[in-house]
């Protein structure tokens, strides 16, 4: 009995020695996982000399997208796969524009769609007619070639799709009049039986009147959240900062800032959640007329949240 006894208490110890060991698929990419700091995600590999921003997860986090602009260049979408414990290099995503450039790419919390932006002709023009909003599907075989998607988004401008479970998009949107640009914030459309046919301006505690150059929403998969940046010429950290609004049965928070563990003096922008919750990513650089140069960032989603709850 008394060996028996033994026998067990060895294999549950060396059972929980294994499920220690066992690192994150994120961890075979970057390491350490970030706790209570931000820390520049994948130094080298995916933050590197170039400008890194927006980068999103299938839902088992084996495979990535993430924006890329080499100096002198236009954006282009890279990607990356987990394979039998490690990572393929970075590598220019299969759908590259021919023509235009592509950016800002996003799985839906299903995992069987991509989004992102471009700058390529739709099917039916031999030229651009500005930025629209395309997607892949998930097949057996793989991602499927884009197609742009419809409705109002051929007809105004959207960008930094992102989705929520119920298939509702959010993005920024603006339109231009005479030059102009006018009703700059961010929307939502909504599902609708798998149509979009709206184009709604959200409240305005999400569209603070106080900030400036509103952008880049990502929704939580339940709607419970959505997070953007912007830029406060008088309670801000830096050029542009992340904020965070919260949904309570259809009411939306006014939008508070992030706070120092993410906001600093440079720019923050281009958040998004890694599929588990986890982990928040986010750019951070300099962004001016004269130099653009800044990295793909990470930092515990929950410790962030606890900030804001002090």
């Amino acid at each position: 009995m008394k060996r028996l006894l033994s026998f067990i208490t060895i294999s549950i110890v060396l059972v929980t020695s294994c499920q220690k060991k066992q690192k994150h698929n994120l961890e075979l990419l970057s390491y350490p996982i970030p706790l209570d700091s931000a820390l520049i995600f994948a130094p080298g590999i995916i933050s590197t000399d170039a400008f890194e921003f927006a980068i999103t997860f299938s839902l088992e986090m084996d495979e990535l997208f993430f924006t890329r602009r080499m100096p002198e260049a236009d954006n282009e979408i890279y990607t990356m796969r987990l394979v039998d414990g490690s990572w393929s290099e970075p590598e220019v995503a299969f759908f590259k524009a021919e023509e235009g450039w592509d950016f800002e790419p996003h799985i839906n919390p299903t995992g069987d769609r991509l989004y992102f932006g471009s700058l390529r002709p739709l099917p039916d023009s031999s030229k651009s007619t500005g930025l629209h909003q395309w997607y892949c599907e998930k097949t057996e075989s793989g991602w499927s070639q884009p197609v742009p998607l419809k409705g109002p988004f051929l007809d105004r401008i959207a960008m930094y799709l992102t989705a929520a479970e119920n298939g509702n998009l959010y993005y920024t949107s603006w339109k231009s009049e005479n030059g102009e640009t006018k009703d700059n914030g961010i929307y939502n459309s909504i599902n609708e039986e798998g149509t979009y046919n709206s184009m709604n301006k959200l409240a305005p505690e999400v569209n603070r009147a106080e900030l400036n150059m509103i952008a880049h929403p990502y929704v939580a998969p339940n709607e419970s959240y959505v997070l953007f940046d912007g830029k406060s010429d008088s309670s801000g950290y830096g050029s542009c900062d992340l904020y965070i609004s919260f949904n309570n049965n259809g009411i939306w928070t006014e939008a508070q800032n992030l706070g120092p563990l993410v906001n600093t003096k440079l720019c923050e922008f281009t958040a998004s959640v890694s599929p588990d919750g986890k982990y928040l990513f986010f750019h951070r650089g300099l962004v001016s007329e004269e130099e653009e140069r800044g990295n793909i960032y990470w930092i515990a989603f929950e410790t962030v949240k606890k900030q804001l709850q002090q």
